[in-house]
């Protein structure tokens, strides 16, 4: 049981890619527009797909508040998604939840990091502390649960 405060961009995006590594078969994942992680780099991509093939039903589940750049700054990533489709779901949440400044990457629901504003790294690192998780993945679910525009991999078109 492991918690840490993150103050600097370097350190969130260190965080990151060690909670990435912990994954063992599930992420949700709460965020702006994925560019501060971001997943263009090969050993993020690596990981996403170990965890998509790991078994469960909805491995990956992605909730962001800006998805048009999505399929220009993350090719890697809209194709892990359109490959595991029936493992991974993503979509731009409603306007009404436009507000809302954090982040939140929950992994296996027991780790976390959360990013108290969408502007600034300041966050709190949680390993194996499932009980102080639980009212962000609560959260998670509400958000996910508002729904949202699908964020489809594929250009639809005739």
């Amino acid at each position: 049981m492991t918690r840490e405060l993150i103050t600097t961009w370097n350190d969130y995006r260190t965080a990151f890619d060690r909670l990435l590594a912990e994954a063992q078969g599930k992420i949700s994942f709460y965020d702006e527009d994925l560019s501060k992680p971001g997943f263009a780099s090969p050993d993020r991509l690596d990981h996403l797909q170990r965890i998509l093939r790991s078994g469960y039903d909805l491995a990956l589940r992605l909730a962001v508040r800006h998805a048009a750049s999505l399929p220009q700054r993350e090719p890697g990533l809209m194709k892990l998604l359109g490959t595991y489709s029936h493992r991974a779901a993503a979509q731009e949440t409603p306007p009404q939840l436009a507000h809302l400044r954090d982040s939140m990457f929950i992994v296996d629901d027991r780790h976390a990091l959360i990013r108290f504003d969408r502007d600034q790294p300041r966050s709190k690192l949680l390993l194996d502390e499932a009980a102080e998780i639980r009212p962000y993945l609560q959260r998670f679910e509400e958000i996910w649960a508002e729904g949202g525009e699908s964020i489809r991999p594929t250009t639809l078109g005739l």
